[in-house]
Formats: structure tokens, C-alpha cells, sequence
């Protein structure tokens, strides 16, 4: 999914025209965005949470020469999904429900027709 895709699903959703939708999309991307560098941490409840991590200084190796590489420390963004988002997201591992057992037993192979 894109952007455009969530602005046109806000559009249908809200009956909004694409232009608001997209000036509304936006500006909750940019709140999102100010907050989490303010604050460090962004709580959505039934979302999900965005923190602000900090990555350790660490020696890493160059893929195509094999050489040690100094990696310096860096802040990255982590997300956390929200207990709903989890439930949700877990059904998707769950086995599609059995077919319904035929009325008949299927025949093993030492069921086999006898001969008389």
C-alpha cells in the first residue's frame, strides 16, 4: 500500500474530494513525524507504538571486500505493534477451518474388495 492508496481510502471512507484527503494525510504524517523527533516516542492506542532507538557504535564487514568497517553509532526508528494490530495480523496464521468429513469413511487399502 502507498500513500495515494491511503489517500484515496481516506477519500472513499470520509467522502472527502483526493485534494482535502491528501492535505489530511499528510498533515497527520507530519505531526507524526514533528512528535517522534520532539518526544522521542509516539503512543497510537490499538496501533501501535514509534520509538526512537539508539544503535551502538559496531565494526561491520565490507560485503564485497570482506574488510572491517567502523559503523557509527546512529538513532533509528522501531515500531511495536499495537495488541489489536497483533491479534489482527495473527489471524492470518490461523489454519483455514477443516472441510467437513465425508458421511462415508474413506476405504484404507486393506479395505480393498475380496474376492469370493
Amino acid at each position: 500500500m502507498t500513500k495515494q492508496d491511503i489517500i484515496q481510502s481516506v477519500s472513499e471512507r470520509l467522502d472527502l474530494p483526493k485534494p482535502q484527503a491528501a492535505k489530511l494525510v499528510q498533515a497527520t504524517f507530519d505531526a507524526l513525524t514533528d512528535s517522534l523527533v520532539r518526544e522521542g516516542r509516539v503512543e497510537l492506542r490499538n496501533f501501535g507504538i514509534f520509538q526512537i532507538k539508539q544503535r551502538q557504535a559496531r565494526i561491520g564487514r565490507n560485503p564485497r571486500t570482506g574488510e572491517q568497517v567502523h559503523v557509527a553509532p546512529r538513532s533509528t526508528v522501531t515500531f511495536k505493534p499495537g495488541k489489536e494490530m497483533e491479534l489482527r495480523v495473527r489471524e492470518l496464521d490461523e489454519p483455514a477451518a477443516a472441510p467437513p468429513q465425508s458421511a462415508r469413511p474413506a476405504q484404507s487399502p486393506s479395505d480393498g474388495p475380496t474376492s469370493a
